[in-house]
């Protein structure tokens, strides 16, 4: 059994999936339907990259989106959804759109726009430079959720990306000042991250409710096809069950470890993540060596169907 797994925020970059896009026509309509529906020239961000807009939040995901949408649906035209034959979807917050719409619980254009909202919200949820988040390596989740209690420090965790990989959100002057105790207390690394706010976190509740408008205006579909939640790491293919852990994602944590581990209590043996960059690859690696991992970034990639 497989599963195909979506990148999220921070897997970006410059001319992802233009090689798609420069050599099949399914890529290029692609690209046209998303930038149709968003009125935003993401060929141009991808490409140019113009006053940065690459790394900023409210093009970030959108762009990140429409590339991993460009790869996957390319394949599906391609050769077929049998060259993929997937029966679990999941995606790494921004991913987990992705995921969505190549179940087809979504449409391609109302994610699109949903997405546009999305990263628009998050980007202003917060007046700049007062939030932001930090990479702490050599620590678990449960590590950090005790070294958090017991210094009473008000961070959250954002990220449990893998048993040596969390990412905390807060205020700039609280995630500053935590980093002292973190490597005191044997954190390997702290890492400060250039985003523009505290993603998944209490200072994204406001965005939250406000997308959640957007998501209730939004027609989802049924699928024969599951899907693992960031929210609370569990298998659905309720539409209904699907929604309401969308709609919490935004303000809490992506516990994406304990969704690998319930990925790894099905019959699941191998994952296809598919668009920009490696990143969930390695971080499953670092949490598990069940499955055999392939990733799909750029045309010569598809030999790997082979």
């Amino acid at each position: 059994m497989t599963a195909v797994i979506f990148p999220g925020q921070g897997s970006q970059y410059s001319n992802m999936a233009m090689d798609f896009n420069d050599n099949f026509k399914i890529s290029t309509d692609i690209f046209k339907e998303i930038e149709e529906s968003t009125k935003i020239n993401i060929r141009k961000i991808i490409s140019e990259n113009p006053n940065g807009e690459l790394n900023q939040t409210k093009f970030t995901q959108i762009a990140i989106f429409s590339a991993s949408m460009v790869i996957y649906k390319t394949i599906i035209h391609e050769f077929g959804i049998e060259v993929i034959n997937p029966k679990i979807f999941l995606g790494h917050s921004l991913g987990e759109y992705s995921a969505l719409v190549a179940k087809d619980i979504l449409s391609l254009s109302e994610a699109s726009n949903l997405i546009k909202r999305r990263g628009e919200l998050m980007d202003s949820a917060i007046k700049p430079n007062i939030s932001g988040m930090a990479a702490i390596i050599g620590k678990n989740s449960k590590d950090i959720d005790n070294i958090i209690k017991k210094n009473n420090l008000d961070i959250e965790i954002a990220n449990d990306n893998s048993p040596m990989q969390v990412v905390i959100s807060g205020l700039i002057k609280d995630v500053d000042a935590a980093q002292s105790i973190f490597i005191s207390n044997g954190a390997k690394r702290y890492v400060k991250l250039n985003v523009s706010a505290a993603f998944h976190s209490k200072y994204m509740l406001e965005a939250q409710k406000k997308l959640n408008i957007e998501i209730d205006n939004i027609k989802f579909l049924s699928s024969n096809y599951e899907i693992i939640s960031n929210y609370d790491a569990s298998i659905n293919s309720d539409t209904n069950k699907i929604i309401s852990c969308l709609k919490n994602q935004m303000a809490n944590r992506v516990k994406w470890t304990d969704s690998i581990k319930k990925l790894e209590d099905t019959n699941t043996t191998n994952i296809i993540e598919i668009g920009p960059g490696k990143v969930l690859s390695g971080l499953i690696s670092r949490i598990t060596n069940k499955f055999d991992i392939k990733t799909i970034d750029k045309i010569v990639d598809l030999n790997k169907f082979n």
